[in-house]
């Protein structure tokens, strides 16, 4: 970006001589009227005033404007280019999301599922820098989206996900697991996978504390979120007469996502609505920021030069008027 600056600010305080110079060629001009007696000035009142009466104005004028240009070279005004040289260290995210049948509950609007969905796109929206992909589990699991910082891609594939894509069930470490093996070979400083699930493990051919014990070992932090509201929640229940709510125990294996988060040195959270969701996310966006260096470089650059050249065309421009046409003749 480039800016103008003045390495001697204090000269454009002279820009104040103009006032009196304007005043007193006012006066001048009002004072060197001539006078001359005559019976009657009538016959000149209709007499048009040519370019040279105007021009001789004009000589003035390039006077007071050559003196602002030769006050504004005192300053000297100096073009200011910045820039700036940034490098930033990117974490490597992977969320891990529940999509079971549970996940239907409408104790979140719409459902567990969509509120999950669209706090994650927001949170992902947020965090330009970094590397982030998908994994979706319920009784299996696979990776919806790799790693990348192509977050478009990342966002079109969360709003494709929904319930009834795999197996049905709750397959906690298999989906724990499947994300660790994403993130093993990453070489970012840091490795976080958010798990989100609205149940107890119930599938899945690998515990989750075994599944935790593989994360530790690559450094990989787990934050945990236990999904749904205390007590009784709504489900969607398929019956003879449609789908109809009805109210079941919510579920969560607590002890297993906190034990999951504690041995990974992250954190668990438990969500009951759609803000606490909100507010768990922006909680991990604070925990985990991406680090930015950034080092700023400038540059000036004298732009004097330009004010004096013109300042000597209106001063020459003067001079020319004074000596040739607007010449006077004792």
């Amino acid at each position: 970006m480039n800016e103008i600056t003045f390495a001697n600010p204090g000269f454009l305080y002279l820009l104040a001589i103009l006032i009196p110079l304007i005043i007193w060629y006012l006066l001048k001009l009002r004072d060197s009227q001539a006078t001359l007696q005559v019976s009657s000035i009538k016959g000149f009142g209709k007499a048009p005033r040519t370019w040279k009466h105007i021009l001789k104005h004009g000589m003035f004028v390039f006077r007071v404007i050559a003196i602002a240009l030769l006050i504004i070279v005192l300053a000297r005004p100096q073009s200011t280019d910045r820039w700036q040289n940034v490098s930033t260290e990117g974490i490597d995210i992977l969320i891990a999301l529940d999509i079971s049948s549970s996940m239907l509950a409408r104790d979140f609007q719409p459902n567990r599922l969509e509120a999950s969905k669209d706090v994650a796109i927001e949170f992902i929206s947020g965090r330009p820098n970094d590397r982030i992909g998908l994994v979706i589990f319920s009784g299996e699991s696979f990776t919806q989206c790799p790693l990348t910082t192509d977050h478009a891609v990342v966002i079109n594939l969360f709003k494709d996900v929904r319930s009834g894509m795999i197996e049905d069930g709750t397959a906690i470490g298999m989906g724990l697991a499947t994300s660790v093996n994403r993130m093993k070979d990453s070489n970012a400083k840091s490795k976080v996978i958010i798990l989100l699930t609205d149940g107890v493990n119930n599938k899945g051919a690998i515990a989750p504390m075994t599944a935790a014990e593989i994360a530790n070992t690559f450094g990989i932090r787990v934050y945990t979120i236990g999904v749904g509201s205390e007590g009784i929640a709504p489900y969607p229940v398929q019956t003879p007469y449609g789908i109809q709510l009805q109210n079941m125990e919510v579920q969560i294996d607590e002890e297993i996502l906190k034990n999951i988060a504690d041995m990974t040195k992250g954190k668990y959270f438990r969500a009951t609505n759609n803000q606490k969701l909100i507010e768990i996310y922006q909680e991990i966006d604070q925990l985990e920021k991406t680090k930015i260096d950034v080092t700023e470089f400038s540059k000036k650059k004298e732009e004097y030069l330009s004010f004096l050249l013109l300042a000597g065309i209106f001063l020459l421009s003067e001079l020319l008027l004074k000596n040739t046409v607007l010449r006077n003749i004792p």
